[in-house]
């Protein structure tokens, strides 16, 4: 699916601004990125820090730090967990969240209270693609990907 040009996966899960997509994995952590939406919005990726494997994050808390040539930021955590690892790929070649934001994750994290609570305040489903939609409508934005 896609709203003005910014890909939208109904089989995630997203924050409330749509600034990051989560993905339940099979071993029980998450899998943290940024959205089409987000990577438009900052521009050309120039670095990406994620916290060590094996630091305990509580939520409001950073997972990572995303920096463009207009924009320095969090990727906000929204609930505890434990950092399992950063994306090699994206660690080396920060552009890849500009290419595919959806294959190029930033982190693996392992929430602390259980994955089913962790993703209790997301939204996902219908809920997620109206609000999606409504974003880039309501603040007329029109995403663009970089290529290789």
């Amino acid at each position: 699916m896609q709203y003005n040009g910014c890909e939208f996966r109904p089989e995630l899960h997203y924050d409330k601004d749509f600034q990051i997509w989560i993905r339940p994995e099979q071993d029980g952590t998450l899998t943290v990125g940024m959205t089409d939406i987000s990577q438009t919005i900052a521009g050309k990726i120039l670095h990406v820090r994620v916290r060590r494997p094996g630091t305990l994050r509580p939520r409001g808390k950073p997972v990572a730090t995303v920096e463009s040539g207009k924009w320095a930021g969090p990727i906000p955590n929204l609930f505890d967990c434990v950092i399992e690892a950063g994306n090699p790929r994206v660690l080396a070649e920060p552009a890849l969240l500009n290419i595919e934001p959806y294959e190029a994750w930033v982190a693996r994290v392992r929430p602390s209270g259980g994955v089913e609570q962790a993703l209790q305040r997301l939204l996902t489903g219908q809920q997620a693609a109206d609000g999606y939609a409504e974003r880039c409508r309501k603040e007329d934005i029109h995403c663009k990907r970089s290529a290789r």
